[in-house]
């Protein structure tokens, strides 16, 4: 790790044994005329230089927090070295999380400026959509934020309900000492958090999560969407939270909402997750629990153990229900069932993104096969969307369903969606 020393804005390199134990560090957008590790070795000609100015005052306010070292991506990383970078990069998170403080500078934002509404140039700052500024918002123990003027605009914890509205970040999240706040946390809450941020390399989606997921991957810049399905199995080695398999397909321009959409398990980027923001891990004992199996990615793909729903009178099409639920449900205790296609023997073909009238169609034909208490009943639907997940209640009266467990192999050429 190298920090740029205050005052006399000289690099030195600490290896983790002496990295100081205190130092700022900075989060910003990047712009015009970024001073690179190559140019701050040259004070002379780097002054010149766009970019510069923000790393000047950055040491002094640091300097001002009586801190000698900060911490800057531009200039603290030889990016012309693809192992270094890739060090870095898997680094980044646990940098923020240690550093004393994390200077937030909104160059669009000015000095006096509102701050609450969404029609304030806070809410509409370019910082609270860049894919990087998310793990920098989260990993540190404090965040200020400044104006382009470097004023002062406030902390974390005091804006934290304004950033919670534009973020959807829980403010517990967001307040002091929030590492087990953000652990309680589902995958796909965290997934949403980014499903609206954007990156300038498309690699970058699934690189600047993995602080946050607490995953290490090399990086391999030129591999696209890939990367964030290399992601997604990371996670899927460590976490039982099949949450990870709750996301709804972006409605694509063209396509109606009574059209169907093959897609496999794991989404292809994080806007996937943008409708995922209440689904959480459902403990709650039930018959259910007991049908949960380990599942793991193998040579075949995702290998799962999962409970099938059989839909009446359609051959190789099943209900599975994740255990998962929703936080906006009526019934806390309810689950997610996600609608697939499964070919024979127990080989995954495909799972399917539909309008609200296929699942209803389905709901009907399921409360038509049984009588007395069901065990699915439809709570929700939105229609303006195409969504993959009907949300369903438990009901703990009814002992009698008739479930099995079914095992799936999900090849793994089947993640991306067919149009």
């Amino acid at each position: 790790m190298r920090l740029l020393n205050t005052t006399t804005l000289q690099l030195e390199e600490f290896w983790d044994s002496n990295i100081p134990k205190k130092y700022a560090i900075l989060s910003h957008t990047w712009g015009k005329e970024e001073v690179s590790f190559q140019d701050i070795k040259n004070l002379d000609s780097t002054s010149q230089l766009v970019g510069f100015s923000k790393i000047q005052a950055c040491c002094e306010q640091a300097v001002k927090d009586d801190l000698k070292w900060a911490w800057i991506d531009t200039c603290c990383i030889d990016k012309s070295s693809s192992a270094e970078l890739s060090e870095s990069i898997n680094s980044m998170f646990r940098w923020y999380e240690k550093a004393t403080i994390c200077y937030a500078y909104l160059s669009d934002v000015a000095a006096g400026s509102d701050l609450q509404g969404p029609e304030s140039s806070f809410f509409k700052s370019r910082w609270f959509t860049r894919g990087w500024t998310l793990q920098e918002l989260i990993a540190p123990r404090e965040v200020e934020f400044f104006s382009n003027d470097w004023n002062k605009l406030g902390s974390r914890s005091q804006l934290s309900k304004e950033i919670s509205q534009i973020t959807r970040i829980g403010q517990d999240v967001l307040r002091e000492n929030n590492k087990k706040a953000l652990q309680r946390k589902s995958i796909a809450q965290k997934m949403s958090w980014a499903s609206r941020r954007e990156t300038t390399r498309s690699e970058d989606t699934a690189y600047c999560l993995l602080g946050l997921f607490e995953v290490n991957m090399a990086l391999l810049y030129g591999e696209g969407a890939n990367a964030f399905i290399r992601l997604q199995k990371k996670i899927l080695k460590r976490s039982n939270d099949q949450s990870l398999f709750a996301w709804t397909a972006p409605k694509s321009e063209g396509v109606s909402g009574s059209e169907l959409l093959l897609a496999g398990f794991l989404a292809s980027s994080p806007a996937y997750f943008e409708h995922s923001h209440d689904y959480i891990p459902n403990n709650h004992p039930s018959q259910l629990l007991r049908l949960i199996r380990p599942y793991s990615m193998t040579n075949m793909g995702l290998c799962i153990d999962i409970p099938l729903f059989e839909v009446p009178g359609n051959e190789n099409q099943f209900m599975i229900v994740l255990l998962c639920s929703s936080t906006s449900a009526k019934e806390k205790n309810g689950y997610i069932g996600l609608f697939v296609f499964v070919d024979e023997p127990g080989l995954f073909q495909s799972r399917g993104l539909f309008g609200s009238k296929h699942i209803s169609d389905w709901c009907k034909a399921r409360r038509d096969a049984y009588q007395g208490p069901t065990a699915l009943r439809a709570t929700s639907f939105d229609v303006d969307r195409i969504g993959p997940y009907l949300k369903i209640d438990w009901d703990a009266r009814h002992r009698g369903i008739k479930a099995h467990v079914g095992t799936l192999y999900v090849p793994q050429n089947s993640s991306a969606l067919s149009r």
